[in-house]
């Protein structure tokens, strides 16, 4: 007998040991790549940088990427962001789980043991049909103290592409967290260099109205002494009107990104609150971009689709496992007896061990249909891989392209803004002097006004550009940091 469950557990080694793993070995998709960006860096990432390419390991950005911005409380900000931002704990506890999951999955590789000890009191009717009649009792006791040992063989590879699968799962949600906290963090910045931009209008604002107010006090005098009409007046106080209304409204668009703030930042908006102040600058700051092919591994949400991917493969190996026999160890061992006291005698001992072999013969096409379906979602996991990186080259050179116009675009606003403001010193020189009448200040004022909340907006774009582009470029994350499960 011992020699007989010597070899059942020889063989069960050997198959162990032995078994293969069917299905599709795990290639990389290919990625059409071009050589370089076709958008070239603005010059002043040019002249401060040199622009050389930047590789993976690039030290420019890494981890708190906003702090290159050099503004404390947007640093302040995004540190209480990592804290407390409920999205953020969102996909962390969904990476927690997917790592969860290939415990369960590699549970599968052990033998499962189980007990379940009964004492069953029972009493047989007297007048129930036996035969013959005088095996009927008046009932017996029976005591049972089983252990139960369930092992499948992993012939094919299913349970380990199913541990594979999950583990390519949890990199994935791990990538996913990565993205969300870049997207975040992103998002902050915006708001925050919104809300600045906000500021900085209303200062214009408030000093327009102030300037207003004191050419509506000049036509005033001028309508007093006889030497303007009661028109200039009229056409004074609706300027100064139509400053005092875009300065109030201004204030509507700060306080949703002070809100928007607040909710990231996971505060109510009623007990958050962000001081006004106009004058601190926003400094641009220059972003090593790199070249296509590094960008493959520095996006994290690229990343999570090519691990998606590589589960996608295992998934064609599990369905293509079904289509083989399965092979199951049985084993059960323990104490049977009829009153507590021989419970545990050699003689009341029990055992039986010895494999299990399964094939299906015939599903109507089940597992043909499951292969198809695996299949079916390998490749559309390949296209969206495909997909995630064309839109990745999209935004870098979008923003590329942003920060290069948009820096000519401000140098021209510049010269602009400085004409306009030397148009209006000379009509409002020529008004005082009675050439010229006050529909050309009013004018002059206009054009002003405008063109110096251009010169504020393009700076706002600016820097909502740069913070795009960090997050087109992985914010400083490369594929080095999944976790190793």
């Amino acid at each position: 007998m011992k020699r007989q469950v010597v070899f059942v557990f020889v063989c069960w080694f050997n198959l162990l040991f032995s078994g293969c793993m069917v299905g599709p070995k795990y290639v990389k998709p290919t990625i059409a790549t071009a050589p370089a960006f076709k958008e070239q860096p603005p010059e002043s990432f040019k002249e401060v940088d040199g622009w050389k390419p930047a590789q993976p390991g690039d030290q420019t950005l890494r981890g708190k990427w906003w702090e290159i911005f050099n503004d404390q409380q947007l640093n302040s900000l995004e540190e209480e962001l990592t804290v407390d931002n409920q999205d953020l704990k969102v996909s962390e506890a969904r990476f927690r789980q997917a790592r969860s999951m290939i415990r369960f999955n590699r549970s599968a590789e052990f033998p499962t043991i189980s007990t379940s000890p009964s004492v069953v009191n029972e009493r047989t009717s007297a007048n129930a049909p036996y035969f013959p009649q005088q095996f009927a009792n008046n009932g017996t006791g029976n005591y049972t103290l089983p252990f139960d040992l369930s092992y499948e063989v992993d012939l094919w590879g299913k349970i380990r592409h199913a541990v594979n699968a999950s583990r390519e799962e949890a990199q994935a949600s791990a990538a996913d967290l990565q993205t969300a906290n870049l997207s975040l963090h992103a998002e902050l910045a915006i708001d925050y260099f919104e809300l600045r931009s906000a500021d900085a209008q209303k200062q214009l604002l408030d000093d327009t109205v102030k300037a207003y107010t004191d050419a509506l006090k000049l036509t005033q005098d001028r309508f007093s002494n006889g030497a303007a009409p009661k028109a200039d007046v009229a056409q004074a106080q609706t300027q100064l009107d139509g400053a005092r209304v875009a300065d109030t409204d201004v204030t509507v668009a700060r306080a949703q990104y002070e809100h928007a703030i607040a909710t990231l930042i996971g505060k109510p908006p009623a007990t958050f609150n962000i001081s006004f102040a106009p004058q601190t600058p926003l400094k641009l700051a220059v972003i090593p971009v790199g070249l296509p092919t590094s960008l493959l591994e520095r996006r994290p949400d690229i990343a999570a689709t090519e691990r998606r991917v590589a589960e996608a493969n295992e998934q064609i190996g599990i369905a293509r496992a079904a289509y083989f026999p399965s092979l199951t160890l049985d084993a059960a061992a323990g104490f049977e007896g009829n009153t507590i006291a021989n419970l545990f005698n050699w003689s009341s001992r029990l055992w039986a061990v010895g494999p299990q072999m399964s094939q299906t013969i015939f599903d109507g096409g089940r597992r043909r249909a499951v292969s198809e379906s695996a299949t079916a979602n390998y490749d559309g996991t390949v296209a969206a891989y495909r997909q995630a990186t064309l839109t990745a080259f999209q935004e870098v050179e979008d923003n590329l392209a942003a920060l290069r116009i948009l820096e000519r675009e401000a140098q021209q606003q510049e010269e602009g803004t400085a004409s306009a403001s030397e148009s209006l010193q000379l009509f409002t020189n020529r008004y005082q002097g009675g050439v010229d009448n006050y529909l050309q200040v009013i004018t002059a004022q206009t054009v002003l006004l405008s063109n110096q909340r251009n010169d504020i907006d393009l700076q706002r774009r600016r820097m909502d550009a740069t913070v795009l582009l960090v997050k087109a470029i992985g914010g400083g994350w490369d594929t080095t940091q999944l976790p190793k499960l």
